[in-house]
């Protein structure tokens, strides 16, 4: 177990001299599910994904631009800066505890960049964009994650900047490339899905939680730190189920009736995973509440995009 939770990226996972389990734990194989999953969203809002071959790769391409490409980059380049937190935290991880060098590890964050700006340019090739969209789109996420963990803007600095920067990323910006790829991205979507991050802002605090102590001793201000853990587990599920509400009530107003009662089903059992695991003890329990209530928010998301690719009110705006 602690094996695999070490390949995961997850804390507590095993040490190991492999150099590319190393890797592999640098890129937190863990945090790509949600990439992954937004990019099914976006295909699937976009009202034109067919199930044929051709869109099968690209689909399966654009994951792993998203994925295991681009969010790995954005993972080793956070634990390149934030070694001396980690040294606090994590002791364990692979570069506080000097298992993989410096120089290593920027070569790692160079290659998986340059990997994934790459397929995304070869996306829009495929796709016949007068504009290279998803290009583009994998630039600017790429910039969002350079300035979230590098000096001097470092937005992980500030617990609300930093957290939502990190919800778009994780939500918004996976979303936007699927739905860009095989339909057109519209304004009411992006809108939409922006809106839909802010329940990711409520995701990303929990993920402060395991660092709380080297962001307080390294002057970090992450809402953990700033409100105290207790509140700010009431902050995070707070966000997580409002924010998945109120776009029940977009989905009333878009005339998708059926969409918004199950949307309001699969936020139901997320409240009774607070209830037990997050606001009980989140830092115990940190792992478990998303284990057990992720999966509904991912299928509440799939549920919304399915809305919004077959309603006529969110096209061509």
């Amino acid at each position: 177990m602690s094996d695999a939770r070490q390949l995961l990226g997850i804390k507590g996972g095993s040490g190991t001299t492999s150099i590319w389990k190393l890797r592999l734990q640098l890129m937190k194989p863990i945090t790509w599910i949600p990439l992954l999953w937004g990019v099914i969203c976006g295909a699937a809002a976009s009202g034109n994904y067919h199930w044929r071959l051709p869109d099968v790769i690209a689909a399966i391409a654009c994951m792993a631009m998203s994925g295991p490409l681009l969010a790995g980059y954005t993972q080793t380049i956070n634990d390149y800066y934030d070694r001396e937190i980690d040294a606090i935290n994590e002791p364990n991880r692979p570069i506080p505890s000097g298992a993989i060098s410096l120089t290593q590890v920027k070569l790692q964050i160079w290659v998986l960049l340059l990997l994934g700006l790459s397929v995304a340019y070869g996306l829009d090739q495929w796709a016949n964009h007068a504009k290279p969209v998803v290009f583009l789109l994998a630039l600017g996420g790429s910039f969002v994650s350079f300035i979230y963990s590098a000096p001097p803007l470092k937005l992980k600095q500030n617990g609300w900047l930093g957290n939502y920067a990190l919800g778009a990323s994780y939500i918004a910006l996976p979303w936007w490339a699927g739905q860009a790829l095989f339909g057109e991205l519209t304004w009411i979507t992006a809108i939409l899905t922006l809106a839909y991050s802010l329940a990711g802002l409520g995701i990303a605090i929990i993920n402060d939680f395991k660092s709380v102590e080297g962001d307080r001793e390294l002057g970090l201000q992450s809402l953990p730190v700033v409100f105290g853990i207790k509140k700010a587990s009431w902050i995070s599920a707070g966000m997580i189920v409002i924010f998945q509400l109120a776009m029940v009530f977009v989905l009333i107003a878009i005339g998708q009736h059926f969409a918004s009662v199950v949307l309001v089903l699969l936020v139901i059992p997320q409240i009774t995973f607070q209830d037990i695991w997050l606001l009980r003890d989140p830092l115990e329990f940190d792992v478990k509440y998303q284990a057990s209530a992720q999966p509904f928010l991912i299928l509440g998301m799939l549920v919304t995009a399915l809305a919004i690719g077959h309603s006529p009110l969110t096209q061509g705006l």
